[in-house]
């Protein structure tokens, strides 16, 4: 049964997307982004906002991603995997035995309290989950979103439900132009459509209202509801269901299009994998100072979760460094700092470098 399989998918993705903000690496969150200083922790590594270009590599391979999925397996991201669908296929399951006019208000209570989980979930991805807990009702900001996310969720689930699915939902309008004959869908058997007992179990259990018997519909979410219906009708007959899973699964646009999405995945981690675990940025600053005195103002990010301790010093023969050259580096962080250079020599150019525990970074820059 198709049901029992996509029951066991939808309780994995709702434990691994709510435990997930629990999970730690290296003292950090294995998948949260930090507002205040504008940087992504992801599973033992962190992204600052000034390597956009990790960002446009993520894009590009999600793009990919999404366009190989949807051309090969049509629509079972919205069967399977789509949080909406798996929030109300939960909470349908619990009160499933219910009567009709019973069930719906049963689980428009039980999202009541979901909706909260899910509110305070979504602000685990920015903020870790001890600190939500501890400030939930004391800090304003957090308050607000969680009671602003609890209501807008609780609101869509509850009173607009899969109709967002059939008529808001974007990802389902993009699925139209995306399609082609081969792609994986559930269609109904015409050919046999004089031996249908005409029972309409496929129509009762179709979440988003559909006879699949009248051919494809742009809203059908391939959930497979109805194959299941129709296969208990038909088991007593000794014959198949009248809708199944149609479509050509390998073929020529799936290796080349799956080839594609494969390299944006191994570049995105080969880019990752090259980063170093120390960034060093120097500028000199403007301002009037005694001749042969220039000040520079530095940036050095961490990368890495390991504390590191550097010396900031330079290569140039006849310069003295004024200021704090010993840096302690917390993981994770970023230091920044200003240092005065004081040249015995008349010199262009300037040669800063930070070392220690096998990092040795030079930059140079200009001296006035």
């Amino acid at each position: 049964m198709w049901r029992k399989k996509r029951r066991v998918i939808e309780i994995l993705q709702a434990v691994i997307i709510t435990g997930l903000p629990f999970v730690t690496i290296k003292g950090e969150s294995a998948l949260r982004f930090d507002i205040a200083t504008l940087k992504l922790h992801i599973f033992g590594s962190v992204l600052w906002m000034r390597e956009f270009y990790f960002i446009l590599a993520t894009a590009l391979f999600f793009l990919l991603f999404i366009g190989f999925v949807t051309i090969i397996f049509g629509r079972v991201w919205c069967g399977w995997f789509c949080p909406q669908t798996v929030l109300l296929d939960l909470s349908e399951s619990i009160v499933d035995k219910a009567g009709k006019k019973l069930r719906k208000t049963l689980q428009k209570l039980i999202l009541f309290p979901l909706s909260a989980l899910i509110s305070v979930t979504m602000i685990w991805y920015f903020v870790p989950p001890a600190e939500t807990l501890s400030t939930l009702f004391v800090a304003p900001t957090i308050t607000a979103f969680f009671l602003v996310l609890w209501v807008l969720g609780y609101l869509e689930l509850a009173f607009l439900g899969r109709g967002f699915c059939i008529s808001i939902c974007p990802y389902a309008m993009l699925q139209n132009l995306l399609f082609d004959k081969e792609t994986l869908v559930i269609e109904y058997d015409v050919s046999r459509d004089a031996t249908c007992m005409k029972c309409d179990a496929c129509v009762t259990v179709c979440p988003v209202g559909i006879d699949i018997k009248k051919g494809l519909s742009a809203a059908c979410i391939a959930c497979a509801e109805c194959i299941d219906a129709c296969r208990n009708m038909t088991a007593k007959r000794g014959m198949l269901p009248f809708p199944n899973y149609r479509g050509q699964v390998l073929r020529p646009k799936t290796f080349w299009l799956g080839g594609a999405t494969a390299a944006s995945a191994i570049a995105l981690v080969l880019l990752l994998w090259s980063r170093p675990p120390v960034d060093f940025l120097v500028i000199r600053d403007n301002g009037s100072l005694p001749p042969g005195l220039n000040r520079y103002s530095y940036t050095i990010h961490n990368n890495s979760g390991e504390k590191r301790t550097l010396e900031l010093s330079s290569s140039d023969n006849g310069v003295i460094l004024i200021g704090e050259r010993a840096l302690l580096l917390q993981p994770f962080s970023a230091i920044h700092g200003s240092i005065l250079v004081k040249s015995k020599g008349k010199r262009e150019h300037l040669h800063l470098k930070i070392s220690g525990e096998g990092i040795a970074i030079n930059r140079e820059t200009g001296f006035l």
